[in-house]
């Protein structure tokens, strides 16, 4: 078969699959023993991205940070000293504490997993293959044809405090935990852009001022059980269009950050939400904060559960334009973007988002 005609009969396995509108999980339903092509990662790449993947000697653990560690000065400034060395060294890290209760936390997974394991014929009144519906079922990023699929399914929901989904926008399965959630994420994010402008050595509101805070795109994942893990991926690497993403992962765990040149496993801590820095945080602290590339693996056990809240406004209109934050550049240091609206980042972050290439670096100066 010649590369063109395999490229053929690629799409057509692809559209074949989209068709359905039943995702990943469909598929695990009819009992499926081996994992479909469509789903596989190039035989040129490996799950370890061609580097050793064994980190068992170096004893790298993503920080742990307890919010509630910061009730004085001097407290708070330790606390906000570990979230400096995390946004700096990691790009990721892992908060305790962080005033969301935990029969919250419980009820999105509980309700993720309900609108997931619907009919398919009800899901499939919500299926789109863009982020520019308000709330939208998706069994892949890859709205492009791109390859490899990744094995997950999804919902999207997008709001914004100017601006609130409607009750009647979210399904039944959901509705009340989605809204719910929502608000306590956006109350975790301004505590944590707070902290984040302290450790920047800025004003606490600096962040927020900026309207990093104008927008929340939830993205609620569904991983069906994999009978192949090593062939395909949860999610390819990649890095968040956001400033910061909230993640609530299940106990499966599967999420790896890269690290000194290793993929590092974020295991689950019960209670805890995982942080990370974004694309548009590490432009506007011009490189001070880092975002990282991470990924998820497939796994045999499942369904796994997360949800993933970007604190950004996405493709939807926001004329604010961002650069490197005018306090922190001087002669010695000086500003390495250019200036950019958030939608204009976004739409070729989306065309390009597993293509193994940093969109960030296309702004560069």
């Amino acid at each position: 078969m010649t590369e063109k005609s395999a490229e053929l009969v690629r799409l057509n396995e692809l559209k074949a699959f989209v068709s359905t509108k039943a995702g990943v999980k469909g598929l695990v339903d009819t009992k499926i023993t081996e994992v479909p092509r469509i789903f596989h990662i190039p035989s040129s790449s490996t799950l370890s991205n061609n580097k050793p993947s064994d980190i068992s000697g170096l004893n790298l653990t993503v920080p742990i940070i307890d919010l509630g560690d910061g009730n004085t000065s001097a407290a708070r400034n330790v606390l906000v000293s570990k979230i400096k060395e995390a946004a700096e060294n990691w790009g990721f890290f892992q908060v305790i504490n962080h005033g969301i209760p935990l029969t919250v936390l419980e009820d999105i997974k509980q309700g993720v997993r309900r609108f997931h394991e619907e009919d398919p014929e009800v899901k499939k009144q919500y299926f789109a293959t863009d982020f520019n519906t308000r709330f939208a079922y998706n069994t892949n990023f890859d709205i492009h044809y791109s390859s490899p699929m990744n094995w997950k399914d999804s919902f999207t929901c997008y709001t914004c405090p100017q601006d609130p989904l409607k009750p009647e926008e979210i399904p039944l399965a959901c509705r009340d935990v989605v809204i719910e959630y929502s608000k306590h994420v956006m109350e975790l994010g301004g505590l944590l852009f707070q902290l984040l402008s302290e450790a920047l050595g800025l004003d606490s509101e600096i962040l927020k001022n900026m309207d990093c805070l104008k927008g929340l795109l939830m993205l609620c994942h569904y991983y069906p059980p994999c009978p192949q893990p090593d062939l395909t991926l949860g999610i390819s690497k990649h890095t968040d269009n956001s400033f910061i993403t909230i993640l609530l992962q299940d106990q499966i765990g599967g999420l790896r950050v890269l690290h000194q040149d290793s993929w590092v496993d974020v295991t689950p801590v019960p209670g805890a939400l995982v942080i990370s820095i974004g694309d548009f945080m590490q432009l506007i602290t011009n490189d001070k904060f880092l975002s990282m590339e991470h990924r998820v693996r497939a796994n045999r056990d499942g369904p796994r559960i997360s949800v993933a809240c970007f604190v950004s406004s996405g493709v939807f209109p926001n004329s604010t334009v961002y650069g490197p934050i005018k306090e922190l550049l001087s002669d010695e240091n000086p500003a390495k973007y250019r200036d950019i609206t958030i939608p204009e980042y976004t739409v070729g972050y989306l065309a390009s988002i597993f293509d193994g290439k940093s969109h960030l670096s296309k702004f560069r100066i």
